[in-house]
């Protein structure tokens, strides 16, 4: 979810030349998958298209192309820094729930095993954090 709300906002804002934006898991066994149907559907209900998006690995990209990048939780960020060190590429590793106004909020849980309402969750999570991300951006840039 979090790649097409970003690819959204960039659309909207009509800053397409300034951002790439990818979206990889750590855990790579869903390679190649389209998303859950249940953040699809959430995705949709927000104006945001995810069906033809497919999971990918981080292992298969290549770090240095990138200037930053964001991690869900304690995990990912630790996999993240351990798959950039393996590519010989340190870039900035932040966590997503730097950029909530909920301090107490320290991972976007992952919704699977959970309800729609729990996908309603993350959704929203990710919109606050990836509209504060985006503005950071924009500001460190002089855009």
């Amino acid at each position: 979810m979090a790649e097409g709300i970003f690819a959204k906002m960039i659309a909207e804002r009509e800053h397409g030349d300034f951002f790439d934006v990818e979206s990889a898991g750590t855990v790579c066994f869903q390679k190649g998958e389209p998303p859950d149907s249940r953040a699809i559907e959430i995705a949709l209900e927000h104006g945001v298209t995810i069906a033809d998006k497919r999971a990918c690995c981080i292992r298969d990209l290549e770090l240095g192309l990138y200037t930053r990048i964001y991690a869900m939780d304690g995990q990912n960020y630790h996999d993240t820094i351990r798959c950039s060190t393996s590519q010989r590429t340190l870039l900035p590793v932040s966590m997503v729930t730097d950029y909530l106004s909920d301090p107490d909020t320290v991972a976007i849980e992952d919704p699977y095993y959970g309800t729609k309402k729990d996908f309603l969750k993350v959704f929203q999570q990710l919109e606050e954090a990836l509209v504060n991300i985006y503005d950071e951006l924009l500001r460190q840039s002089d855009l």
